[in-house]
């Protein structure tokens, strides 16, 4: 992230040269291949750079950027991600604003051409060490399951339901901003005494009802003998601990199952008490991976790998399908791991790529519970229609994968996911869409749209109400929630003495236009409500709780844009003719959005091979969704970790 202050007043050589000479670099081997890039940095970059910028980015005043900092060519490697986002923005001629000086076409191409030079570092087949973790946070941490993945693996071993009221608490983000990151994955006092009531209600309900649609109800129902309990313990804990079992973990559950039967307890309820021991032991909660005293990068054992693909695709724990390809050795080729992917997505249990990953990728994990538009002005919204806008999220998310639709249908589609209800408020006439009519509210259906007005994540009811405040639209909101969760860029808080987003735009001028017009008079906020007001603008045409509009108060809607690139457009499709022409910065962010919550941490230099093969299979595909995917679970990263050793 940087700064916009500084940015909105800095020359255009410092934004590209910057940008530009702090890629990685690194030297392996005794040939060093990145010599003669480095000595083109000193002999030809450096010059115009020093030349340029250094009246505003040198020394104790450096606005932002110390030129100092890159004088030597071994500090080319610092801060490599802020620089990608500051080349990006020059590129897209967001910086810098109109007036300030321009590279000449030679020294254009001079940078750019020495940039695109710069060697190829072989880092694919690599993963951050204890060495590196510093810089890069490769190491993957131990785990336990999300509150998502917990209740799923339940209801996939149990498949009762669980009291609301011992539900376990909701999970924190970390990593690229999923809750999936070991970092930020505590186990609290709380959590333990709810796993405990948890695992006391549902193993009970399931020894009660003892039906065979679930695992644990189908084992309980015909124990007569200890041969019997010992077979249903054995298989119960092999499904729930994602792994084969030891005869001497067997007997530990069996000494817990023989003491209640001493205590007068007929042999069922023996067993069922082995089972609620079972879904409190930290080889089910926990995301365990097994080392070797010598530490350092091992491939997933299979079991393992089944493990990383159901948490990844189902927000669960493995099915007996994957779990027999894990006992037969058969999770190591990629055909062998693509042809499971394949089956898992085709299960309805993919649903948490939407359920799971979408809704926090789109900022609406809390969305029924956070969303409170203003009852008096908007009294058509409710907690039912608040769970269908929700659910269209899901599905809109789901089916790209499920579907093996065009990634690029996330941003603009000729189609969208909705029941009667969800129609009907969005103006739809089933006839008219050359739809029968639905069959009751619960019905789901793709609906054709006669135009391009819906279609799409950033015209989700969902998301345009979560990105407006309780009694009207927000511009800023919404122009910012494309910045950063569509397009990957980062917007910075504002500057100090800047008031806050709710304040800036304030009630004494005539039109919202006018309110962010004054907001943007002020340089300091300029920068950043340059790119962010005009996409929110195109927006407009929907109110606050996402319903189309043509006028406010008697006045016909404005939906004009003028982005700092020059780039103008009016309305929702021509903002998203826009996007797509940036398509290569939603994919690119997109990938990696996914990538993290498929590892559970931060993303790293490492990182890169993988992100960049998941874009070149989209080109090379069709932009098909579920080559993503594929690439992911076949990659280096995904299949192997490394352990630092037991003794160093």
């Amino acid at each position: 992230m940087f700064p916009a202050m500084p940015f909105a007043r800095a020359p255009i050589c410092c934004f590209v040269l910057i940008a530009l000479v702090a890629a990685p670099t690194h030297s392996f081997g005794d040939e060093d291949p990145f010599a003669a890039w480095r000595n083109e940095y000193e002999t030809a970059i450096y010059p115009i750079l020093d030349q340029a910028c250094s009246e505003c980015h040198r020394g104790a005043d450096a606005e932002g950027f110390d030129l100092e900092q890159f004088g030597a060519s071994d500090k080319l490697q610092k801060n490599a991600t802020v620089w990608e986002e500051v080349a990006k923005r020059v590129r897209l001629n967001e910086m810098p604003p109109e007036g300030s000086p321009q590279l000449n076409d030679e020294q254009k191409a001079l940078v750019h051409r020495w940039f695109d030079s710069r060697p190829d570092d072989n880092e694919c087949a690599k993963l951050a060490n204890e060495e590196t973790q510093a810089w890069y946070r490769g190491v993957v941490m131990s785990r336990r399951l999300t509150r998502t993945e917990y209740l799923n693996a339940i209801r996939d071993l149990v498949g009762m339901p669980v009291d609301e009221s011992l539900q376990i608490p909701s999970d924190g983000s970390g990593g690229e901003g999923f809750d999936t990151a070991g970092d930020a994955l505590f186990t609290s006092a709380l959590h333990i005494e709810q796993y405990l009531a948890v695992a006391n209600q549902i193993i009970t309900d399931a020894l009660n009802s003892a039906g065979k649609a679930s695992l644990a109800g189908g084992l309980l129902t015909n124990i007569a003998s200890e041969a019997d309990a010992r077979e249903a313990i054995n298989q119960f804990a092999r499904r729930a601990w994602r792994r084969p079992v030891e005869g001497s973990e067997v007997d530990r559950l069996m000494t817990l199952m023989n003491a209640s039967q001493q205590s007068g307890l007929p042999i069922r309820e023996a067993t069922a008490d082995a089972f609620k021991a079972i879904l409190v032991s930290p080889h089910f909660l926990f995301v365990v991976e097994t080392e070797s005293e010598a530490g350092g990068v091992q491939p997933l054992t299979p079991h393992q790998m089944a493990t990383r693909l159901a948490l990844f695709l189902w927000s669960s724990i493995p099915d007996e399908a994957l779990m027999l390809a894990a006992d037969a050795n058969e999770l190591v080729t990629d055909e062998q791991i693509i042809a499971q992917m394949r089956r898992m997505l085709a299960d309805e249990r993919s649903r948490a790529l939407g359920e799971n990953f979408g809704l926090q990728w789109l900022g609406l994990s809390q969305f029924e519970g956070e969303s409170k538009p203003d009852t008096t002005l908007f009294p058509d919204f409710d907690e039912r229609l608040a769970a269908e806008m929700r659910e269209e999220a899901v599905r809109t998310v789901w089916n790209v994968f499920r579907d093996d639709r065009p990634l690029m249908e996330l941003i603009d589609a000729d189609s969208i996911h909705a029941n009667a209800t969800l129609a009907s408020y969005y103006g739809l006439d089933a006839s008219e869409q050359g739809l029968t009519e639905f069959d009751d509210s619960e019905t789901w259906k793709r609906i054709p749209l006669l135009d391009r007005r819906r279609g799409g994540v950033i015209t989700l009811a969902a998301v345009l109400t979560r990105s407006s405040y309780g009694h009207r639209t927000s511009p800023v909101l919404r122009g910012r929630w494309v910045l950063e969760e569509v397009l990957g860029g980062r917007v910075p808080p504002p500057p100090p003495g800047v008031p806050a987003l709710e304040e800036a735009e304030a009630d004494h001028a005539a039109t919202l236009r006018e309110q962010l017009e004054i907001h943007r008079k002020d340089p300091q906020c300029a920068a950043c409500h340059n790119r962010m007001d005009p996409i929110g603008f195109g927006l407009e045409n929907f109110d606050a709780i996402g319903r189309w509009r043509t006028e406010q108060d008697g006045q016909s809607i404005d939906s004009s844009g003028k982005l700092p690139s020059g780039e103008t457009f009016s309305g929702p499709e021509e903002l998203k003719q826009l996007l797509l022409r940036r398509s290569g910065e939603f994919k690119k962010h997109f990938v990696k959005k996914l990538y993290g919550f498929a590892l559970g941490r931060s993303l790293n230099k490492f990182d890169n091979c993988v992100v960049d093969e998941s874009l070149e299979a989209l080109d090379n595909n069709e932009q098909r969704a579920t080559v993503i995917l594929e690439t992911i679970v076949t990659s280096y990263p995904f299949r192997n970790r490394y352990f630092k050793p037991a003794n160093p």
